[in-house]
């Protein structure tokens, strides 16, 4: 017997306090968006006659009696675990009814950095690499949205939804690149962006990374790679143009079975009148390849 009455008395206790639809008191705004340190205030009405009408708060607790209205006002908000939950108690049935604040306490990153995982100095065009954005201090980190860009084009976006801290914590994304020669001295960065719903600051709060350069050695590509054939009038100027691509710049070099001017050995584009008929070629190379081209040169009599 001593049981059951127990159990009723639990039973009674547990249904005693209204909340949700049922409650008789509405807070205005029902949602707040603070950031840390800010100031905050909001207001509990009763819409009955109420008995005591209170905030329970860590922070800012108050309460009144016979008032439908109370606020809970903090100057300075710091406190990473405040849940303020307005409560009341009423002359009628459900005498007791509470509602809890919608409170969302933010903090934008102290910083946010790129780095490339594993790896430094230039890349290799066609290898794959990892990038590694790192945020630190942000909180709430449910409402993050990692944004990564190459340039002004957005590549990547990482969200953290299913991470539920309060407090302030450090997070990490990576971006996984094969850069291509068209991406030399391309610009990466990350955007750490809060987006706290329409009750928070618009736009949202963000902050951006340092650029991370990519510098993507590739080797040399001659820009018109097929053998030239070229008629050579005795005493006028002819132009030999070997011109390459590549990263870092092609060295040029020249054979031919007759003898070349020095200063020409190593340019790109050879333009003479001395030159002999005869086949010349041209080697454009880096630390990663070398590509050739072929010259015939031949002789053409004037007036012909």
């Amino acid at each position: 017997m001593g049981n059951n009455v127990l159990t009723w008395i639990l039973v009674i206790c547990t249904f005693s306090s209204v909340s949700g639809e049922g409650c008789s008191l509405v807070l205005k705004p029902s949602r707040v968006v603070v950031g840390f340190g800010e100031s905050v205030s909001v207001s509990c009405e009763a819409t009955r006659p109420v008995r005591v009408l209170g905030w329970e708060s860590v922070i800012g607790a108050s309460y009144t009696q016979e008032d439908r209205s109370v606020q809970w006002k903090v100057d300075s908000l710091i406190d990473w675990i405040e849940e303020p939950i307005c409560y009341g108690v009423f002359f009628t049935a459900p005498r007791q009814c509470e509602e809890k604040l919608n409170l969302v306490l933010y903090k934008t990153p102290d910083r946010v950095s790129i780095r490339q995982v594993n790896h430094s100095g230039p890349m290799v065009e066609g290898k794959e690499y990892e990038l590694l954005c790192e945020v630190q201090n942000i909180a709430p980190v449910q409402y993050l949205t990692l944004r990564w860009y190459r340039g002004q084009t957005e590549v990547y976006t990482h969200s953290f939804v299913d991470l539920t801290s309060s407090s302030p914590v450090q997070v990490s994304s990576t971006l996984v690149i094969t850069p291509t020669q068209s991406e030399n001295e391309a610009e990466y960065k990350c955007v750490a962006e809060l987006e706290l719903g329409p009750e928070g600051p618009q736009p949202p709060p963000s902050v951006t990374s340092e650029p991370l350069i990519a510098s993507v050695y590739f080797p040399p590509t001659i820009l018109s790679p097929e053998t030239e054939v070229l008629n050579l009038t005795m005493g006028n100027e002819i132009t030999l143009n070997c011109t390459a691509t590549g990263n870092p710049a092609p060295v040029y070099t020249w054979q031919s079975l007759h003898p070349m001017q020095e200063k020409m050995m190593d340019e790109a584009v050879v333009t003479s009148s001395s030159l002999l008929p005869g086949t010349y070629t041209c080697t454009a190379s880096n630390l990663l390849d070398q590509k050739s081209k072929q010259f015939l040169v031949k002789a053409k009599t004037k007036g012909i």
